[in-house]
């Protein structure tokens, strides 16, 4: 009788990788919207957008009754602090979560260099989420000339001592899982050797994006380490996911059958259409004119982000069909369902428009469109004033020209 396969113990707040399709932490593309669309349509488990731990450490965790929303914040380091001297300095939302919604199935990935500063943002969270992430696998800038993301590749010493301090600081206090996200390497060994060396942490779960980190989303995955890195994975009991090219439900489940790994992670297909996690079963991916209203009424519901919630719909809504929306000229969510053509969703557009101050005119926005509108006016002035000199000089020049004239003709008689 063939022996259980080894599992590292899930813990009571946590959530075990295996046999799921998740949403890839995506910036601007993993926001809560998009996660709870992502859900609607069937995704087991959602990951947020990479959060780097300096951003977080030192906010504030608040609750929004009119949302059912929490979100951690600070207050921006520019302008006045006295809202009552400023009331347009609003308050800088650095993360954002649903509880009811999405906690049990979101994983907090963060971006870190340092064992102590990832537990310091990881605790910040930790109570209000189902497992905590290391971004290992991020190639842009950004990232990595901070040390964090891919850089952490090239120094698996310090990835292992970051994951162990969340094991050892914030996984077993809050009971959840630790788990990191990675990229291959150039050669099996070399990635083999990683893995190795990552699994021991206790982590419960590892993620791989099959590309290196010179490669780019354009350039086809590479899985021929796949099975390899699903082995290691399963000798050591922690759960494996693959990311990269997966389109859908179907194929990450089948993807997993073929390379031995315990379940998929989809990305750019997401981004595109949320649908896509649904089951052929189920009516598989939705056409584009509802998946886009479904992401309005959550974008509203949760005060999105006003430019994240374009940057997302410029997303779903096919290329070809976004001409006539003129979605660049939309400045409210009045303009933005009217546009689209869901005039049932106007009363909610209206109050949200209200609540956020979106349906004040430009010109009395904000302190400084106040300082151009009067600077405007200024110039007006003296552009009149300077108009009117020009005709008073004329008009002078007209008379000394007439007198001089007249004086010549006496002369003359």
């Amino acid at each position: 009788m063939a022996a259980e396969p080894k599992r590292v113990p899930i813990p009571k707040n946590g959530v075990d990788y295996r046999g799921k399709v998740v949403l890839a932490p995506m910036v601007r593309s993993g926001e809560l919207p998009s996660r709870l669309l992502a859900l609607k349509y069937g995704a087991d488990l959602v990951w947020g957008p990479e959060t780097v731990d300096k951003a977080i450490i030192g906010t504030t965790r608040k609750v929004c009754e009119r949302t059912s929303t929490v979100y951690w914040s600070r207050q921006p380091s520019n302008g006045f602090k006295n809202k009552e001297l400023n009331p347009h300095n609003r308050e800088s939302v650095i993360y954002r979560i649903h509880p009811t919604l999405e906690s049990k199935q979101l994983i907090f990935q963060v971006g870190t260099a340092s064992p102590t500063l990832a537990v310091q943002a990881a605790r910040l969270v930790a109570g209000d989420v189902a497992g905590i992430d290391v971004n290992a696998g991020c190639p842009k800038p950004f990232s990595t000339s901070g040390g964090m993301g891919a850089a952490l590749l090239q120094e698996p010493g310090k990835l292992c001592s970051i994951l162990r301090a969340l094991v050892e600081e914030v996984g077993k206090e809050f009971e959840i899982g630790i788990s990191v996200k990675i990229r291959i390497l150039d050669t099996p060994e070399e990635t083999e050797a990683l893995v190795r060396k990552l699994v021991a942490t206790g982590i419960t779960g590892l993620t791989v994006h099959c590309r290196t980190t010179p490669m780019r989303p354009r350039e086809r995955a590479i899985r021929d380490q796949l099975r390899m890195i699903a082995g290691v994975c399963k000798e050591a009991g922690v759960a494996c996911l693959m990311n990269g090219d997966v389109e859908n439900r179907e194929q990450a489940l089948q993807l997993a059958e073929e390379y031995g790994v315990d379940g998929g992670m989809i990305a750019t297909s997401a981004e595109k259409n949320s649908s896509v996690f649904r089951a052929k079963a189920d009516g598989g991916p939705a056409p584009w004119r509802e998946v886009v209203r479904h992401y309005i009424e959550y974008a509203m519901a949760v005060d999105n982000r006003w430019g994240n919630t374009k940057f997302l719909l410029a997303q779903l809504i096919p290329g070809k069909q976004q001409a006539p929306f003129r979605l660049d000229q939309c400045k409210t969510h009045v303009d933005l369902v009217n546009a689209l053509g869901f005039e049932d969703l106007l009363s909610k557009a209206r109050e949200l428009d209200e609540i956020t101050g979106m349906n004040i005119k430009p010109d009395v926005k904000s302190g400084r469109a106040l300082k151009r509108a009067a600077a405007r006016e200024a110039n007006k002035s003296e552009a009149k004033k300077s108009k009117v000199q020009e005709v008073v000089n004329g008009q002078v020049d007209q008379e000394k020209e007439e007198l001089t004239t007249a004086m010549a003709a006496a002369i003359a008689a």
